[in-house]
């Protein structure tokens, strides 16, 4: 569930973010032509993003798409509205290039909620060690065979009701949510996947294994899918998807990288929504997004 950190324009620094392949989520958005592969030894473009390989992960050294190219404008579509900033927790298990796309549309006021925690099963992890650089707080959860220090799920609604904590944000945790946070958390947990679900979701779907299994499917399309989570994997009400073309002679890695940005774009466009009460209910159970501009239009 995990991408890069885009610029938006100049108002985000662009940074390299590794992108550990088992996290699950990608996103990059390319055009409907097929990209121009260029390979220069470790560095390759794909269309609009270079990437670089290194072991078993590629570092993004660019990405280029509708929402590097117009921060401001986003900015005016997704970050003014609700004054009331919400408290957010962000859930990762890896590099954490979602959480701090998440982070950077907070602090550059395209969303109106603040990343007050962190929480992690794998307290090394990249995403862990950009929120200590942030003076984000991180907490480990759960409890391993390896360490003592993880909460129980009970501690850690107790930990996240005092952080006064309104949503939690699941970007590149592989962890199933437990059923104690999910009744303490009623339709305030999101997640994001790298796929049109419910196609190519469920335990043991995550990273390049669903960019795979969507290559192999012969499936003409793909993209990421943000869903409410319930007690179960990938299987919460669907909130918002974004579509990208699988080509004739993707990679999984191609694929991937295609994925990517539109993650980055569809979450922040989600966050904004939510963190301006902009989300409501069919009577049916399915969540829609109200349009700022028009309240009767909904997403």
């Amino acid at each position: 569930m995990d991408a890069v950190g885009l610029s938006l324009g100049n108002r985000v620094p662009s940074n390299r973010i590794v992108i550990n392949f088992w996290e699950r989520t990608h996103s990059t958005s390319f055009g409907t032509s097929r990209p121009q592969k260029v390979d220069f030894g470790k560095v390759c473009s794909y269309g609009n993003v270079t990437l670089r390989k290194q072991g078993g992960a590629l570092e993004v050294l660019q990405c280029r798409n509708s929402l590097s190219e117009a921060g401001s404008s986003l900015e005016e579509k997704y970050g003014s509205g609700s004054s009331v900033r919400k408290n957010l927790a962000v859930f990762v298990s890896g590099g954490g290039s979602n959480f701090r796309s998440i982070h950077n549309a907070s602090i550059n006021g395209l969303i109106h909620g603040d990343v007050v925690v962190l929480v992690t099963d794998k307290p090394g992890c990249g995403g862990a060690e950009y929120a200590r650089d942030h003076n984000i707080p991180v907490i480990q959860f759960p409890k391993s065979k390896y360490s003592l220090e993880g909460l129980s799920p009970t501690d850690l609604v107790i930990s996240l009701r005092k952080w006064k904590i309104q949503y939690i944000l699941l970007a590149g945790f592989l962890k199933l949510i437990p059923t104690e946070l999910v009744q303490a958390f009623p339709r305030s947990i999101l997640n994001i996947h790298p796929s049109l679900l419910p196609a190519f979701g469920g335990k043991g779907y995550y990273g390049l294994k669903v960019h795979k299994a969507v290559i192999a499917s012969g499936a003409r399309y793909s993209g990421p899918t943000v869903h409410f989570v319930d007690e179960h994997y990938d299987t919460g009400r669907i909130l918002a998807q974004k579509v990208v073309p699988v080509l004739a002679n993707d990679t999984a890695e191609q694929l991937a990288a295609r994925v990517l940005c539109e993650e980055h774009q569809v979450y922040v466009e989600v966050l904004s929504a939510l963190c301006e009460d902009r989300i409501v209910w069919r009577e049916d159970g399915v969540p829609l997004i109200r349009s700022r501009e028009n309240p009767d239009e909904y997403n």
